[in-house]
């Protein structure tokens, strides 16, 4: 008992937190991000950079956020969307539970707030910039709409339009991609007064269209993700919203994603169906060759990038890609 004699001053000090509890709880994190993907959104930094010039220290900074906010999402994400696979190795979720995971993946949310403290009262000719806090809330608010609007339509069965699906991917993965541009258009010491953000977002809107197609045709991503996942998520994805709407009268993708199929039979069926019946695919790549079209000229436009170039090379998808 005398271990609560004057309980009120040990209470009144600032609570122990050894290395070893900060080193459990992020445990998580350290595995989803022992395991990158192709890395994308850092080979954006690094491009955007040969435009803004951001300082190292501050560059270094931004990356990790970015890094940290995004392995977050994931965490999160694919609790909502009951993935197995991440990267061709288990979830996070599955190894070390749901409810660890989310603490786990809120825990890192505050942490990269803690990170950009070391970018505060940043100013430019005198004028101080947009405050970073609220830039990245700005974008995580949208990120969460986005994700939020995604959930709504798969578990209400209810089918998005082309443009409505536009406006959730340009929320839920232009938001993540926008924190880290912003952040370095914030700090940027050339270019400090060009827009980036409308080719992020056209960057951003190309990437997940190309994800959406490469989840039901790509052997990469089944090894990676598991065969057709979007289906069994019942996700809409692009080439599922287009074929639905592409014969309203026929109800078989509704119905194949209210069932969730997790075996081959009913995958096989419906890719089938979007490739010969609505050719969604095919039409999802001349949607992703005009993108790319345009992506490529605002690259031009705002003064050519080898970094955006190169990027957009390795995104290119051919019609062989998709047969």
């Amino acid at each position: 008992m005398s271990h609560y004699d004057n309980i009120l001053e040990k209470l009144s000090r600032q609570p122990i937190w050894t290395a070893n509890n900060e080193q459990a709880i992020l445990e998580p994190f350290k595995y989803i991000t022992s395991n990158p993907g192709k890395e994308i959104r850092g080979k954006l930094i690094e491009a955007f950079n040969i435009w803004l010039n951001v300082p190292t220290d501050k560059l270094q900074v931004i990356a990790k956020v970015v890094n940290m906010l995004h392995a977050a999402s994931l965490m999160v994400d694919d609790i909502e969307d009951d993935s197995q696979l991440r990267r061709g190795q288990p979830v996070t979720h599955k190894i070390y539970g749901i409810p660890q995971t989310i603490n786990t993946a809120n825990y890192v949310y505050f942490l990269a707030y803690q990170e950009l403290f070391a970018l505060r009262d940043i100013e430019q000719s005198g004028s101080p910039r947009l405050a970073l806090d609220a830039l990245v809330t700005e974008e995580l608010l949208s990120l969460h709409r986005g994700q939020g609007l995604e959930i709504l339509w798969r578990d209400s069965l209810q089918c998005p339009s082309e443009e409505e699906y536009i406006t959730m991917v340009n929320n839920k993965t232009g938001g993540l991609l926008r924190i880290g541009i912003k952040l370095m258009m914030a700090c940027s010491t050339t270019n400090c007064h060009v827009d980036y953000v409308p080719l992020v977002n056209l960057i951003g809107v190309y990437f997940q269209i190309r994800d959406d197609l490469m989840n039901l045709q790509s052997t990469e991503y089944t090894a990676n993700k598991g065969f057709a996942e979007d289906l069994s998520e019942g996700k809409f994805s692009f080439p599922v919203v287009h074929g639905i709407h592409a014969n309203r009268s026929n109800r078989q993708i509704l119905n194949v994603l209210q069932k969730r199929p997790t075996t081959p039979t009913l995958k096989i069926h419906t890719i089938n169906y979007l490739k010969n019946e609505t050719k969604s695919f095919e039409y999802t790549l001349s949607v992703l060759a005009n993108l790319e079209k345009q992506t490529r000229a605002e690259i031009a436009r705002l003064g050519g990038n080898r970094g955006l170039e190169a990027i957009m090379d390795m995104l290119h998808v051919e019609d062989r890609q998709v047969s």
